[in-house]
């Protein structure tokens, strides 16, 4: 667009009450969206017109792409409050207030005394250097390394946080995106890898297209009444609990030694009753 076309839509907005956009507020918006969510905005000198350069960036999973999504939401739901008991959204039922805590440590790069305590199991205190925060089925969680390893917590199961003067030097080369790109949620177990296809019948086909289950997702078979799709992932018991929801949709086709696992659990399930 170009910007006389942006200008109209600005003045069209409810919230700038038909003032005009200056060039000057135009450009500082401009740095704060990069700032915010990396989106670099450009001019196109042979046509005026401004554009996205790096679209790519509202398909990913960064935490820019979350942002922006959820900041559109709010500015859609700011302009028409009369509706805000028409939209229903999921809570986040513990935790978050936790959340200021363990970002201002990842940030200043100190590590956190923690407490916390399994569903099944005695609490227990422990010394952790905070990398990442994870949003996963609405629960909140942290990961963290310990002296032995890397360990994830969920934030509804701790019971305090103490933050130290301890301070830890975060890995250059550490990606929480890449610890958890062979994963289904956040059972990051060592469950050994293996390539997976399954049969998805009736409309599950197109809740796959719609919003695969992982990156590795393809789709290599389709017919009028199904579809098949593979995935190159480590099959832990997250990602098995998402393929049981779809219930008799869903038909594990292999490896073998998964479908018999997946008939099992299905056979444990009827006995329930």
């Amino acid at each position: 667009m170009t910007f006389e076309q942006l200008n109209r839509k600005w003045q069209q907005d409810g919230v700038t009450d038909g003032n005009v956009l200056q060039r000057s507020s135009f450009n500082r918006h401009r740095d704060a969206i990069l700032d915010m969510f990396g989106i670099i905005i450009e001019c196109e000198p042979r046509t005026y017109k401004y554009y996205i350069r790096n679209a790519e960036v509202l398909n990913d999973d960064s935490i820019e792409r979350w942002l922006f999504s959820t900041l559109t939401v709010h500015g859609v739901l700011a302009d028409s409050t009369s509706l805000k008991d028409r939209v229903v959204l999921e809570t986040v039922p513990e935790g978050e207030e936790y959340l200021d805590m363990i970002i201002n440590a990842m940030r200043t790069h100190h590590r956190l005394r923690i407490g916390y305590k399994k569903f099944l199991g005695e609490g227990y205190e422990t010394m952790v250097c905070p990398y990442a925060l994870k949003l996963f089925q609405r629960r909140w969680y942290l990961l963290a390394k310990r002296d032995e390893g890397m360990r994830v917590y969920a934030l509804d199961r701790i019971t305090g946080i103490v933050p130290t003067d301890e301070v830890f030097k975060m890995p250059a080369d550490f990606s929480p995106q890449e610890y958890f790109s062979e994963y289904y949620g956040v059972l990051a177990d060592g469950t050994p890898m293996a390539h997976i296809v399954v049969r998805a019948y009736g409309m599950t086909p197109h809740y796959l297209r719609t919003l695969p289950l992982h990156q590795s997702q393809q789709e290599t078979a389709t017919t009028e009444g199904y579809a098949d799709f593979s995935f190159d992932i480590r099959p832990t018991a997250d990602f098995l609990g998402r393929l049981l929801s779809y219930g008799s949709d869903i038909e594990v086709l292999q490896p073998q030694e998964l479908r018999e696992k997946m008939k099992g659990m299905i056979a444990e399930s009827l006995k329930r009753y």
